[in-house]
């Protein structure tokens, strides 16, 4: 019997879990920009969102079971339970476009999806160097998140007033209303993960 239990290296964990959040946009930017074998596609997503599943789970079964954490355990059960929620909206975001039968892309949910995938990059960035506590990076990172999530709203608001502008079928109204809010959904959660880190920075900076 171990008096004192291997540490645990929630640090990697964390960048696994981004990494998973940058495959599942970028995978999510080819649905968009290809619009074709959409259940396949969506399927991958799926995977993705469940991989994502198993690290959020990994990372509050090992928190329970850690009496010193690198940083605060309710920074810790923040950050994971916040990046699952992304990997989350990007996966609804994809079974929506099988779900609603949807026969093509529009420029709007390409360029959201594009964007969206950048701020996730910088998200993983960020966490990349929280275990090098390199905190001036992980300020400036949050900074581009925080924009993009500026961004990614206007393009929001363009894209429902195109909605209710042009397209005259309420029901294919309905349906992109709801994969475009799944999109601005998933940059709000970028810039939650982006607060949690600058919440961190400030208490150990």
């Amino acid at each position: 019997m171990k008096i004192f239990p291997k540490e645990t290296d929630f640090f990697l964990i964390f960048e696994k879990a981004a990494a998973n959040v940058t495959h599942a946009a970028t995978l999510l930017v080819g649905i968009m920009e290809h619009f074709s074998n959409l259940d396949a596609w969506a399927r991958e997503v799926h995977e993705l969102e469940q991989e994502g599943d198993v690290f959020t789970h990994d990372i509050m079964r090992k928190l329970n079971k850690t009496f010193v954490t690198p940083i605060d355990r309710e920074d810790i059960h923040a950050l994971a339970s916040t990046l699952d929620d992304i990997v989350d909206l990007i996966w609804g975001a994809a079974d929506r476009l099988t779900v609603f039968k949807l026969k093509e892309s529009t420029k709007w949910s390409i360029t959201m999806a594009k964007d969206l995938l950048t701020t996730v990059e910088f998200v993983e960035k960020a966490i990349k160097k929280l275990k090098e506590k390199n905190y001036a990076h992980i300020q400036e990172y949050c900074i581009e998140i925080n924009k993009l999530e500026n961004r990614i709203d206007r393009g929001f608001r363009d894209a429902l007033g195109h909605l209710f502008e042009e397209i005259q079928d309420p029901i294919l109204v309905i349906k992109w209303k709801e994969i475009y809010e799944h999109l601005e959904n998933a940059s709000d959660k970028c810039e939650d993960v982006a607060n949690i880190l600058e919440a961190i920075v400030l208490k150990h900076a």
